[in-house]
């Protein structure tokens, strides 16, 4: 990279990611070429920490990124102020997880899933207020960010408390209290 470019490409990155927010494929895609090898090694990183080999390469999870990423329509702002280069990568690992997550469900069908309306009476909201769901979710985020990590990873990625567990390093009696305090303290929220 020459001297002029080092001076475009932070005008560039946030170019493209303006574009990204507003659901443009080609911005997407000049994204994932500007970062490629950088998505690869994360993409290779994330699937390292994966339990299970998995049938998929780096390489892979890179295109099913790029799938993922032009079909986002609208993305909010980073309310954090981080550079659009931290935003994107950011963005990018939390989708590969998820599409590694989901491409394991697929592989393992032994997942202990959770019941949205039993537990937490999703079934209530309507469409309008499903809107409302992430709002409350980065509430109970400022109570603790953990709580709200245990509840996607319950709820939305169906893991265990053992799985939990695992993964915050802590106790599955711990996991298993913060769960039943962020269910409750949903349901109240819900309920009013």
């Amino acid at each position: 990279m020459d001297a002029g470019s080092a001076q475009i490409w932070p005008d560039r990155v946030a170019f493209l990611m303006d574009g990204l927010r507003h659901g443009s494929n080609a911005a997407a895609g000049e994204l994932v070429a500007l970062f490629y090898s950088e998505l690869r090694r994360i993409a290779k990183f994330r699937m390292c920490a994966e339990r299970s080999p998995h049938t998929w390469q780096p390489t892979v999870l890179v295109n099913e990124l790029y799938l993922e990423l032009i079909k986002i329509k609208t993305l909010k702002p980073d309310p954090n102020n981080r550079s659009d280069r931290e935003v994107f990568l950011g963005l990018a690992a939390h989708i590969m997880k998820r599409l590694l997550i989901h491409h394991a469900r697929s592989q393992n069908r032994n997942i202990e899933r959770v019941d949205l309306s039993e537990d937490l009476h999703f079934e209530r909201l309507s469409a309008a207020d499903l809107a409302g769901v992430e709002s409350l979710l980065d509430r109970l985020s400022s109570i603790d960010p953990e709580l709200r990590r245990i509840v996607e990873l319950r709820v939305f990625e169906g893991c265990s408390i053992r799985e939990i567990a695992d993964q915050l390093r802590c106790a599955p009696r711990t996991v298993d209290r913060r769960w039943l305090f962020a269910r409750n303290w949903l349901q109240q929220q819900l309920g009013a």
